[in-house]
């Protein structure tokens, strides 16, 4: 029988997957990848099936405590302009996704951790669930914080948390951040433990095809994915910001097609191995190709993200350059993507939380 063949590839990530037959299948070419894809295409269809999930993004502020060395909102870059939405802001983003039948909402920002910003954002979840009736089902994508503010902010109706380990790797980890304690590695794996052990639906996600990165790392990222029981999976490829100390390495960069066409693959073996998790259509994969995200549904992936956040703030919240949509306000968004999500066969799940089918299992 082929390697490559749609029941190899399925067999070969059940149960117990070895590392080196996940970098294999992260190499694939021609017919092997072909057949990855459509193997992924027909697990995803038979265990969450072609319903797509939007989560209405509001990105607050692009305030952030951190210097994360890959990223265009890093404390240091002096060349953003800050800001912090207002209230009246965010809540009229949540209006409009509860009048759309989105159903689900993530409320994004830069990390911070002080007491000011711990109780705006209890605040902001209260006015939230006033202004949509309670129905919203909302992800917090907020960074490291204590067990005390998650639980708060559980109190007050957050339901999913989203904090990306952007590496599993620690030495890879400690070359993309400062090495101090605000980027302390185990501190994000003790805040992925915390999430789980106060029953949140706990998403994560990494880059893909980041300098000094190798296969071994992604398989090694896939894995930690399965071992830490995540819940929701965000996986985008690596796009450089002229404004981050990581930008002065792009000669290491693999081409950006590449990197687009590796995170499919990523996608792909992921909903494999992880038949009923939830998987993010990243909106970097529309900054490579004008239907990134739709290709990236049609291997695996069933959530995507349409930007609430006003037009004025966008481009200001651009975590890496040529991110799309900035010009664009939310009708405009929701649009493309439906027509987009249609041509390729998907469903919009209107009116749905989209749950994780692999956390409600466990309930």
């Amino acid at each position: 029988m082929d390697f490559f063949s749609k029941e190899n590839i399925v067999n070969l990530l059940q149960d117990n997957p070895k590392l080196v037959d996940i970098v294999k299948l992260l190499k694939s070419d021609g017919d092997d990848k072909r057949n990855l894809f459509l193997a992924a295409s027909e697990i995803k269809s038979q265990f969450v099936g072609n319903k797509v999930y939007f989560r209405g993004l509001i990105e607050y502020s692009n305030i952030c405590r951190k210097n994360c060395y890959y990223c265009g909102i890093r404390k240091n870059n002096i060349n953003v302009a800050r800001y912090t939405m207002t209230d009246e802001e965010v809540v009229n983003c949540a209006k409009y996704a509860y009048d759309e039948k989105y159903s689900s909402l993530v409320l994004q920002s830069g990390e911070l951790n002080n007491e000011k910003f711990r109780q705006k954002i209890s605040e902001l979840l209260q006015k939230i669930n006033f202004a949509t009736n309670n129905e919203m089902g909302i992800t917090l994508s907020l960074g490291e914080q204590t067990e005390e503010t998650l639980k708060e902010w559980q109190k007050y109706g957050g339901r999913r948390y989203l904090l990306r380990i952007e590496t599993s790797n620690q030495e890879l980890y400690i070359k993309l951040h400062p090495n101090d304690k605000i980027h302390d590695f185990e501190t994000r794996l003790e805040t992925l433990e915390t999430l789980r052990k106060l029953n949140y639906q706990v998403g994560s996600g990494v880059m893909v095809g980041l300098p000094f990165q190798t296969l071994e790392n992604l398989a090694e990222d896939i894995l930690f994915f399965r071992d830490f029981d995540i819940d929701m999976i965000g996986m985008g490829p690596y796009i450089e910001h002229s404004d981050t100390p990581l930008y002065h390495f792009k000669n290491l960069l693999l081409p950006i097609n590449e990197r687009f066409i590796l995170t499919l693959k990523m996608i792909a073996v992921l909903r494999i191995m992880m038949k009923d998790v939830n998987i993010v259509a990243s909106t970097a994969m529309q900054a490579i190709d004008k239907i990134g995200r739709e290709k990236a549904v049609k291997v695996g992936a069933n959530i995507l993200m349409p930007n609430l956040t006003p037009q004025k703030y966008r481009e200001n919240y651009l975590l890496y350059q040529n991110k799309p949509c900035i010009d664009e306000e939310a009708d405009q968004c929701k649009n493309c993507l439906e027509a987009r999500i249609h041509l390729v066969g998907g469903e919009i799940a209107y009116g749905q939380w989209g749950d994780s089918k692999h956390y409600l299992k466990k309930q």
